[in-house]
């Protein structure tokens, strides 16, 4: 990773949050249409959702004694998703301002955290994470993204991010409008089961063809949306290019992408094993330093990790 060229670039663990969408739909029984949680911004009980998932998630930092990345709760809020669910892109803009102010308010009002703690302001592909469909060039994604990368940097981020890019020109064009406002920039692909992006790509190829077209202005890369297991095959210990993967949002199932699409019942895996093979990939990545979950995984999972990233107290045995 390039150090100084993101808020929290001295190498200290940092916790994010979890499967946000998931927890929601199968543990707090909310209905989010088209899968998108920025609609809860829209009104008081949905907001209080929202805080109060991330006071969770920050309370596990806070206990661990481990940084925190707050990402905004907007990975759905563009100009193709946003106006499915009957929203103008001014009122996009405004929620995009809201969820800052949010996870800021958070931040602000505790609990209190001991390690650094970074706004992110979160983007997601215009199509669906799991499937490429139709594929923009570089031109057009930087384009498409812009007004959104913009906002969330005037909204006061202190970087923008982007989950589940499954090919390596949408990232490149999101990562050149980050450049072109100053501000910095990580991208999370996912993968397949075998590794690769669903475009059939290394992860090994997308992460130097988006370094090829910015400059390697990104911050730090990150794998999002697969289960360890489906990463693993992806990652190269002996390879330099690894050297730019910093951040896991791991799925707490195994099921691959199509299955989990079919997938009428919560796959919440082992939150205990979860955080074992996090343990694992932390000791052969050690540069990887930002950590998560993504779909199937709650603060339980989050907890799990931390237990295991983190030493235990003097006598006492690892969690």
């Amino acid at each position: 990773m390039q150090s100084g060229s993101y808020p929290h670039a001295d190498g200290q663990l940092m916790l994010t949050d979890s499967g946000l969408e998931t927890d929601l739909v199968f543990n707090k029984g909310v209905d989010l249409p088209e899968f998108a949680s920025f609609p809860l911004l829209d009104d008081e009980t949905g907001r209080g959702l929202l805080e109060q998932y991330y006071r969770d998630h920050a309370a596990v930092a806070a206990e661990y004694g481990t940084g925190f990345v707050f990402e905004t709760p907007t990975w759905r809020s563009n100009a193709d998703w946003g106006p499915r669910l009957g929203y103008s892109q001014d009122q996009l803009d405004r929620i995009d301002r809201e969820a800052v102010a949010l996870v800021v308010g958070v931040r602000d009002s505790g609990p209190q955290l001991s390690g650094p703690t970074s706004i992110s302001g979160l983007l997601g592909p215009r199509g669906d994470g799991y499937a490429v469909g139709t594929a923009m060039s570089v031109e057009a994604a930087r384009d498409y993204h812009a007004h959104q990368v913009g906002v969330l940097a005037e909204a006061g981020c202190d970087l923008v991010s982007t989950l589940t890019m499954n090919y390596a020109a949408e990232a490149t064009g999101i990562a050149l409008a980050a450049r072109a406002v100053g501000v910095p920039v990580a991208v999370s692909f996912t993968v397949e089961t075998d590794g690769r992006l669903p475009d059939g790509s290394t992860l090994e190829d997308a992460i130097a063809a988006v370094d090829r077209a910015t400059g390697s202005y990104v911050a730090y890369f990150g794998v999002n949306c697969a289960h360890p297991d489906h990463i693993w095959p992806g990652l190269d210990p002996s390879g330099d290019w690894v050297q730019r993967v910093g951040w896991i949002r791991a799925n707490a199932s195994r099921l691959s992408h199509a299955e989990l699409d079919e997938a009428e019942v919560l796959d919440e895996g082992d939150p205990a094993g979860l955080g074992a093979d996090y343990r694992m990939l932390a000791e052969a990545f050690p540069n990887i330093t930002v950590w998560g979950g993504c779909c199937g995984t709650d603060v339980r999972h989050v907890r799990a990790i931390a237990a295991q990233l983190t030493p235990p107290p003097p006598g006492a045995a690892r969690a």
